[in-house]
């Protein structure tokens, strides 16, 4: 054998191969992240009999499913409630209205926004185009236009707020127009005292109510966890200090620091988030001060402190899974109370400024407007609803992360 022969291809080494041992190690790198997903969302025996615990409670699994579908329905309330088209194609432009909004001008008006359900600005890009509408062709901030109003016993036209047509048999005082006969016209709960459809501001006001939830409860979550994280683990001054502090804070009255601020600020949805973000985030700390209380002293965490884990290792991997056992169980609760608390500033008229859709809002019109019930019931069974799948979620969260609860 020739010494001198150039070596083949696969007599090289490794480092000398190039695009195939990129490739491969692209390749492994890749099962390598793929594997730590995958043991990463792996469910641990005690989680599997947790969710079977969970599951086991009917009424909590379904209200769950339930709570999730609303969730989901209402964050594409745009594409369901809505006077503008979804999408329109005129004059072979493809245009999306429920997301831009786009000038009269484009249509042959004058106007800054364009009203689509105008019949003249209808006919035009019918005439030259298509439109594809929500199911519900209002909007929970505009009043409807086209809506004939209805006679009274003594032959008096009615005004706002206006009954559902199923709920109502006097006759119109003029000949409704051929577009407000259609199905996704209608205002099957009446309209509010604004000439607003109710069905377009219970859908946007369900969401409001989610979204302001879930973020109050998430922020104040993460708070009050490390407040009472620090507290419990250091303890001393540490927690003496901030134990006065709390005694202080939580005296304060949160509802007469709102007034004081919607008379200088108008109230907005982060200003009022803020506002209960400051009180709120306090009513986890004495669980989560508790538990590190007691176990910061377990053999565990004085082995972890010998091989000598910093402070924060301790306390946000070791001793904090164990607690967040007991702050688990509060959450749906404290959504619970997020939901309610705001329902009722708006009902107070300190919460979200009108037109602003909301439930509390709503209810207020109801009390205000005795003799159109359908709002108040409107309201309140929207209310009740969402309060009931959450409290609901809460005592199955409860009995599922319970060791001492078995289901069969």
């Amino acid at each position: 054998m020739d010494t001198h022969s150039p070596a083949r291809p696969a007599d090289r080494p490794p480092e000398q191969t190039g695009k195939p041992q990129s490739r491969t190690t692209f390749w492994n790198s890749l099962s390598d992240v793929a594997g730590r997903i995958r043991r990463a969302f792996r469910l641990t025996p005690i989680t599997k009999r947790r969710w079977a615990n969970f599951k086991a409670n009917r009424r909590g699994y379904w209200s769950m499913w339930l709570f999730l579908a609303a969730f989901v329905f209402t964050m594409c309330a745009e594409f369901i409630a809505n006077d503008k088209p979804i999408i329109a194609v005129y004059k072979g432009e493809v245009l999306f209205p429920v997301l831009i909004d786009y000038p009269e001008e484009k249509f042959g008006g004058f106007l800054a926004l364009t009203n689509y359900k105008d019949p003249v600005i209808e006919q035009e890009i019918k005439a030259n185009g298509w439109m594809i509408w929500p199911p519900i062709r209002h909007s929970p901030l505009r009043a409807v236009r086209d809506y004939p109003t209805r006679k009274t016993l003594d032959g008096q036209c009615l005004g706002f707020p206006s009954p559902p047509p199923w709920a109502s048999n006097a006759a119109f005082c003029e000949k409704p127009p051929a577009s407000y006969l259609s199905i996704a016209n209608r205002n099957w709960l009446g309209t509010d005292d604004g000439g607003r459809d109710v069905v377009a501001r219970i859908i946007y006001g369900f969401r409001i109510s989610i979204l302001f939830g879930l973020i109050l409860t998430v922020l104040s979550s993460v708070i009050g966890v490390i407040s009472g994280a620090l507290q419990g683990y250091f303890g001393g001054w540490v927690d003496l200090i901030a134990q006065r502090f709390l005694e202080i804070w939580s005296s304060m009255p949160y509802l007469y620091v709102l007034i004081i601020i919607a008379n200088v600020l108008a109230p907005g949805f982060w200003t009022l988030l803020l506002v209960m973000l400051a009180f709120n985030w306090t009513h986890l700390v004495g669980v989560v001060r508790a538990e590190f209380l007691r176990g910061r002293n377990f053999e565990y965490i004085t082995a972890a402190r010998a091989l000598g884990l910093s402070d924060a290792t301790i306390m946000f991997k070791h001793l904090l899974p164990n607690a967040m056992v007991a702050t688990l169980t509060f959450l749906p609760f404290q959504l619970t109370g997020a939901i309610a608390a705001l329902t009722a500033l708006d009902f107070l008229g300190l919460g979200l400024p009108p037109p602003e859709p909301s439930l509390g809002e709503l209810l207020k019109q109801g009390k205000d407007n005795l003799q159109a019930p359908w709002l108040g019931l409107s309201a309140f069974g929207s209310i009740a609803l969402l309060l009931s799948l959450l409290v609901f979620i809460g005592e199955a969260v409860r009995d599922a992360l319970d060791p001492r609860k078995t289901f069969r």
